[in-house]
């Protein structure tokens, strides 16, 4: 973590990694406000991502974009939850490294098409929702590594479990920013 993005936490992850529910709570327990990036492209186009898929997916990851980066450049402290495929646009995922410390809640595709079948907000889940998470995965697990200071499995862990984790790890990681006594976060 790097000390002056401290106030600015960015969850990334699939959808049904439980980006939405963790960032909720996150905000409950900090006293920070939660942007998740569903709600801030409603506000913005005043139409779903669903609606928004069925003009296509380069419209979609646009409106997403535009989202993120309202929720990125939001007065800290702030948590911000990205949305799933955002990580695929080169600028995108500059954006999130360089705005604040992030973190990946991995799952296992058979846990995320488990948890997600069935969301009618889920604009491009296909039938086979399995053979597409695997596929998605495939694509995007080295993207999220690449940019993420913090993985948190959350096959295993339910989402009070996976806050404890992240709230643990940013008191240590405040911890060794500290330099000669000076507080640098």
């Amino acid at each position: 973590m790097h000390p002056s993005r401290a106030d600015r936490l960015i969850l990334v992850g699939m959808m049904g990694s439980g980006k939405t529910t963790v960032g909720r709570l996150l905000a409950a327990r900090t006293g920070w406000r939660y942007l998740d990036n569903d709600e801030l492209l409603s506000e913005a186009t005043r139409r779903s991502a669903r609606e928004i898929a069925r003009f296509g997916e380069p419209e979609l990851r646009a409106a997403e974009s535009a989202a993120l980066l309202r929720g990125l450049n939001a007065q800290p402290p702030v948590i911000v939850g990205s949305a799933a495929g955002a990580v695929l646009d080169t600028r995108n995922r500059a954006a999130i490294a360089d705005a604040g410390t992030v973190v990946w809640l991995r799952a296992r595709p058979p846990t995320l098409a488990a948890r997600a079948i069935g969301a009618t907000h889920r604009p491009w889940l296909e039938a086979e929702a399995l053979a597409w998470f695997e596929r998605a995965d495939r694509e995007r697990a080295p993207l999220y590594e690449s940019i993420a200071d913090l993985v948190v499995d959350v096959d295993e862990v339910n989402p009070t479990e996976a806050v404890a984790v992240i709230l643990e790890w940013l008191g240590e990681a405040r911890q060794v920013a500290r330099v000669d006594g000076q507080e640098l976060v």
